[in-house]
C-alpha cells in the first residue's frame, strides 16, 4: 500500500496523524476543485467560440445546438454506470481515467475536421466527463465527517464557477488570437497535466467505504477491525433510495440548476450578443458576473447551511429549504427578464436568474450523501447525475430550434422556459426534501 491508497481511520489522540490527514484532505480537495475547473473549461469552449465555429463550419443555430447537445448523448448513461462502479472501484482510478480520456477525445478536434468530428469529439468527451462531478464529490467527502462536508462539497461546486471564470477571458483571448481549435488543444493539455499530479497526490479518505477481507462493505466511520469481526451489514437496495421523496426532490431541484448551466455554457454568450446587443468583451464581463455570483452564492449557502445545522436546524430546512428559496428567486428573475427594459435592470435580472441557481448543485449532493448509506453513495449520486444532466441534452437543442424559428425572439422564449423549470425545481426542493425522515425509513 502506498501513501496514495485509502487513508486509515484516524486514531484518537494521535495529533501528528490527524494533522497529516487534514493536510492531505485539503490537498485532495484542492486537486478536485482544479479537476472541476478543467471539466467546465472543456464544456465552455463551444459556447465561447460559438460564432467562430458556426462561421468556420457553416452551421445553422439548430446544427450548432445539436452538436452541443451531442456532448450529453452518453453523458447521463456514463454518469450512472460509473457512479455504480464507484461503489466497487476506487474513485482515484476512475477520476484518473476520466481526465486522460477527456483529453484524448479532444485531440482530433484540435487538429482538424468538420461537423462529424465535432459531434464525435463531443460525444466521447461527454462520456468521459459524465461521472466527473459525483465521483469527485464522493472522493472529496470521503475525507470529512457529515457535519464538516458543506464547505468541501461547496468548493467542488465552486470549481465549476472558477473553471468558467478562468476559461472565459483566457479562452476568449486564445480564440481571438490563435483560433478556436487552439483553445480546444489548450484545455486538453491541461487535463493531461492534472492527471500526472493526481497519480501522485490523489486518493480517498478515512470516511470512504472500503472492502473488507471477507468481501463485505465497511460503513462510514467503522474501523477495519470491527468490520472484519462483526456481522455483515444489510445493504440497502438502490431502488429504495431512489424511491425516497428526498432523492426525488433533490434530483428535480438539481435538474433546474443543470438546465441553467447548459443554457449558460452553450447559448448565453450568443444571447448576450445577438439578442441583448453586448459586444464580445461586454458579453465576457456579464458571463463573469453570472459565474462570479454563482460562486459567492455556493460558498454563502455552504456557510449558512453549516451554521444552521450546528444550531440544530433540520437538514430539510438547512439544505432543502435554503436551496429551494434560491431557485424560486432565480425563477422570478428569469420570468421577469423578458419584460424588463433594456439596460441595467436587464443585466441585474439576468445575473440573478442565472447566478442564484448554482447553489443547488452542492445542496443536492450533500443531501443525497446524508441520505444514502456509505456503500450506496456512488450509485445514488451517479444515477442522480444521470437524470439531472438530461437537461444538457434537451436545453441546447431546444434553444437552437427556438433561435432558428424565431430569431432573436427565440431567446426570450428560452428564458421564460428556464424560469418555469426553476419554479418547478424550487417547489420540489421545498416540498420533498427531508433526509432525516427518509434516512429513518431506509434504516427500517
Amino acid at each position: 500500500m502506498t501513501d496514495t491508497d485509502v487513508a486509515p481511520a484516524v486514531p484518537a489522540g494521535t495529533s501528528k496523524t490527524t494533522t497529516s490527514t487534514r493536510r492531505r484532505a485539503w490537498t485532495v480537495t484542492a486537486l478536485l476543485v482544479v479537476f472541476m475547473m478543467i471539466n467546465f473549461a472543456d464544456k465552455s469552449v463551444l459556447g465561447l467560440a460559438a460564432e467562430e465555429i458556426r462561421e468556420d463550419l457553416g452551421l445553422t443555430a439548430s446544427a450548432f445546438g445539436l452538436a452541443s447537445s451531442a456532448f450529453f448523448l452518453l453523458f447521463s448513461i456514463s454518469g450512472a454506470a460509473v457512479g455504480l462502479l464507484a461503489d466497487r472501484v476506487r474513485p482515484k482510478w476512475l477520476l484518473l481515467a476520466m481526465a486522460v480520456l477527456w483529453s484524448v477525445s479532444q485531440a482530433p478536434l484540435a487538429v482538424g475536421g468538420g461537423l462529424a468530428v465535432l459531434i464525435t469529439s463531443r460525444v466521447l468527451l461527454g462520456a468521459a466527463e459524465g461521472p466527473a462531478f459525483p465521483v469527485a464529490q464522493q472522493a472529496t467527502l470521503s475525507w470529512f465527517p457529515n457535519h464538516r462536508r458543506n464547505l468541501p462539497g461547496a468548493l467542488i461546486v465552486l470549481g465549476i464557477t472558477l473553471g468558467v471564470l478562468v476559461a472565459a477571458p483566457v479562452l476568449t483571448w486564445v480564440i481571438q488570437n490563435h483560433g478556436w481549435r487552439s483553445a480546444v488543444a489548450a484545455v486538453a493539455l491541461v487535463g493531461v497535466v492534472w492527471a500526472l499530479l493526481w497519480v501522485r497526490l490523489g486518493g480517498e479518505g478515512p470516511y470512504a467505504t472500503a472492502p473488507t477481507r471477507s468481501g463485505d462493505v465497511r460503513s462510514e466511520g467503522t474501523s477495519a477491525a470491527d468490520a472484519t469481526t462483526g456481522p455483515a451489514p444489510r445493504r440497502t437496495p438502490y431502488r429504495r433510495i431512489l424511491a425516497t421523496r428526498t432523492w426525488i426532490g433533490a434530483t428535480a431541484a438539481y435538474f433546474g440548476t443543470y438546465w441553467v448551466i447548459a443554457f449558460a455554457l452553450v447559448w448565453l454568450p450568443s444571447y448576450l450578443q445577438d439578442a441583448l446587443g453586448y459586444s464580445s468583451a461586454g458579453s465576457t464581463q456579464v458571463l463573469m458576473l453570472v459565474w462570479g455570483l454563482g460562486g459567492v452564492v455556493v460558498l454563502g449557502q455552504a456557510g449558512l447551511t453549516g451554521w444552521l445545522l450546528r444550531r440544530g436546524t433540520a437538514s430539510r430546512w438547512a439544505r432543502g429549504g435554503l436551496g429551494g428559496v434560491l431557485l424560486l428567486i432565480g425563477a422570478a428573475a428569469c420570468l421577469a427578464l423578458p419584460l424588463a427594459p433594456a439596460g441595467a435592470v436587464t443585466a441585474v435580472l439576468l445575473v440573478a436568474g442565472f447566478g442564484l441557481a448554482g447553489a443547488m448543485s452542492s445542496v443536492a449532493v450533500t443531501t443525497v450523501t446524508e441520505l444514502a448509506p456509505a456503500d450506496r453513495r456512488g450509485g445514488a449520486l451517479g444515477i442522480m447525475n444521470a437524470v439531472v444532466t438530461t437537461a444538457g441534452l434537451v436545453a441546447p437543442t431546444l434553444i437552437g430550434h427556438l433561435v432558428d424559428t424565431h430569431g432573436a425572439e427565440g431567446y426570450r422564449y428560452a428564458v421564460l422556459i428556464t424560469g418555469a423549470v426553476l419554479l418547478l425545481s424550487g417547489v420540489a426542493a421545498l416540498t420533498l426534501i427531508d433526509p432525516d425522515r427518509d434516512a429513518r425509513l431506509l434504516s427500517t
